[in-house]
């Protein structure tokens, strides 16, 4: 199917954009949905199409009616370490951000997961910053871990996850043959909010 969206003259591709996947996560006893980029479409992306990663959840995130969410650029550390290129670019798109490159959100990062989704974590490490312990978006730094993290809030933690991919001239829905029937809804719902969002 994603061949056939991908064809460059009759598909659904708009222009040099990049397609991801952001999934949305209903986490039991969480106090907020979580958004999870991207855990299916890039295998390595590099600054530039992590740019264009973060707009794309961005714009998923205000479909769902948050005005300016908080954007985690997660890494092993909290700190910039030159030897993890996922630091090195969270470094940076947090830097885009406060320049007013990225629009439309908070970004901070290099955060490590527990610095962005508890603010237990963050005060013990002593991370200051808007988005630490209030992250909505969580932008993984590459496919494998992102695929982990989805599947570990599915199995472990027994959460709802629905997917889409953004970036098209219209959201596609990509259900796994394993997602329960209320998941594929909550996946077309998605959908439908983000393409009326366009």
């Amino acid at each position: 199917m994603l061949r056939a969206v991908l064809n460059k003259e009759v598909g659904l591709r708009a222009g040099k954009n990049i397609l991801s996947h952001v999934a949305v996560a209903e986490i039991p006893g969480f106090d907020r949905l979580i958004i999870i980029t991207d855990a299916a479409m890039n295998v390595a992306p590099d600054l530039s199409q992590k740019v264009q990663i973060v707009q794309n959840a961005v714009s998923v995130a205000h479909a769902i009616g948050l005005e300016c969410p908080k954007v985690a650029c997660l890494a092993a550390v909290e700190v910039v370490n030159s030897d993890m290129p996922a630091c090195v670019d969270a470094a940076a798109l947090s830097k885009m951000a406060e320049r007013g490159q990225l629009k439309g959100c908070i970004i901070d990062g290099p955060l490590a997961l527990d610095n962005a989704v508890s603010v237990e974590a963050a005060e013990h490490k002593g991370v200051k910053s808007p988005v630490a312990g209030r992250a909505d978006i969580l932008m993984v730094p590459e496919l494998v871990s992102g695929n982990v993290l989805y599947k570990s809030i599915t199995y472990f933690a027994k959460g709802n996850l629905t997917g889409i991919i953004v970036g098209a001239k219209a959201p596609v829905i990509v259900t796994s043959r394993a997602d329960s029937a209320e998941a594929k809804l909550y996946s077309i719902a998605l959908a439908v909010m983000a393409a009326q969002a366009k």
